[in-house]
Formats: structure tokens, sequence, C-alpha cells
């Protein structure tokens, strides 16, 4: 994977470490961080070695400029997802976020601006997201003759439905504010655009001192969970908890605790 130093590039996706916490930037800010083909394989490539990597313990996700955080999916990529459309019966599911990518290391999304139409997957499948004062949340998917489906699935999950449908039904008319979204509990906080980026790291970096296997069975228990019923959900959660207990951490945690040092994990 390339690895930035957070300046900008031609890449259309900045990937900067920060020891245990990775950054991923959208770096298209003179189309609104709009995705192309080229950023979604880069996401896609992105998550597959971010999960596969030991040493990756939080991911933040956030967008080039103070603008916009990701504008949706650039007119380039969408005709030529439809053209591909009519050759094919079927196409992949795309992976360009974590959970679509089966990465349950926690990721912090930090919105700062604009965030519609495909933007909104990110805001959808982060465990925390944070925004702006000046960002705003729009799916206008219909004003342009196209089906929302995937976005307003996953927002329905975290917000009430009467705020997803008003999204879906008033397209680009309808545009939440960051305090909106707060209320909604789709933004946990809302901060000044100069401070939202070291808050988001400032996040991350907690997320990545606890128990990197602890965690990943943890979130994976939740967002497993929401496929599946209540009493499902309850004993694959229960299951993850027993496995977890044969794991070098389960141990340590409480000796640490007890011996008032950090604890030292297990790098899996």
């Amino acid at each position: 994977m390339k690895r930035d130093t957070g300046r900008m590039t031609d890449s259309p996706l900045l990937v900067e470490r920060h020891g245990h916490v990775v950054v991923l930037t959208f770096n298209r800010p003179d189309r609104l961080n709009a995705m192309d083909n080229t950023m979604r394989a880069a996401l896609e490539q992105a998550w597959a070695e971010l999960g596969a990597d030991p040493q990756v313990r939080a991911i933040v996700t956030t967008g080039a400029g103070d603008r916009a955080f990701c504008s949706g999916a650039d007119v380039g990529m969408l005709e030529q997802t439809m053209s591909d459309a009519a050759k094919a019966t079927a196409q992949p599911f795309p992976r360009f976020t974590a959970r679509w990518s089966h990465v349950y290391k926690p990721v912090i999304c930090a919105v700062n601006g604009v965030c519609a139409g495909a933007g909104l997957h990110f805001v959808a499948c982060s465990d925390i997201v944070i925004a702006s004062e000046n960002a705003t949340f729009l799916d206008p998917h219909v004003d342009v003759g196209q089906v929302t489906a995937l976005e307003p699935i996953d927002l329905s999950r975290r917000i009430p439905l009467e705020a997803v449908l008003r999204m879906v039904v008033l397209g680009r008319s309808e545009r939440m504010s960051a305090q909106r979204a707060h209320q909604l509990g789709m933004v946990s906080e809302v901060l000044p655009q100069a401070a939202l980026r070291d808050r988001a790291l400032e996040l991350a970096e907690i997320a990545a001192s606890k128990s990197p296997a602890a965690m990943q069975a943890s979130l994976r228990s939740v967002w497993e969970g929401l496929d599946r019923g209540l009493s499902d959900a309850q004993q694959h959660g229960w299951e993850l908890l027993l496995a977890h207990r044969a794991h070098p951490d389960a141990s340590e945690g409480p000796k640490a605790f007890r011996e008032k040092r950090a604890a030292e994990w297990t790098v899996d």
C-alpha cells in the first residue's frame, strides 16, 4: 500500500500512518472528493491491506480540503458503471468501506464539508462519526435519475426512518446540517473545521490503545448482529465472547489492571 506523508499528490486516496492509526483521505478536492473508479479501486485495496496488517488498530476517513468529505460518485464512474451493467447480468457487490470489506477494526469518520450520495456509505459503515460545523448531508440520486438503495438501507440502521425517507424523496433539496445530524444521532460530535482532524486522530488513538483482538470481536458482534434476529445475534455474540477467552489478551487485561500498569496486548 502506498504510504503518504499527507501532502497533496495526484493519488485519489492518501494513506498516512500515525503509529497504530491510519488516516485515509479522499484526495480529489477539485471535484469535491467525488469517487471515481481509481479511488474506488484504491479503497478496496486499502481495506484489504489494512484488515490484514496487525499493526493497524484504528482507521480515520476524511476528505482533502475544507469544502467536502465526499460528494458521491463521479459522473464518469456512474456512466461507466451503467455501461458495464449493460454488458453483464451481474456485478460484484462493492467493497469500498470497512464493513463491506469485512474489516472490523474501529473506523472514525471525520466529515469535513459536503457528504452526498456514495459519501453516505462511509458515514453509515463507520463506528464513530464526527463532523465539522459546515458539514451537510444529502442523497441526490433521484435528482439525476438514479435509484438510491444501499445508502438509505444502511442509514436506516442508524437514524429514524422518517429522516432517511426525507433524504430519499427530497433528494438534493433536503440538506441535513451537522447540527441536525447530531440531533438524530448520525453524528456524535460537531466541531470547528480546524479541530476536526485532531479530534478524529485523538479518538482513533484511544481506540488503538485497547486490545485489538477484543475490539475486533466486539465490533463483529455488533455489526454482524444487525443481520440477525435478536436471539440469533445474542447467540453469535456469546460465541465470540467465549472464543476470545482463550486469547492472551483476555488474561493480560485483568492482570495489568490489578498491577496498575499498561496492558501489553498480543499482536496477532
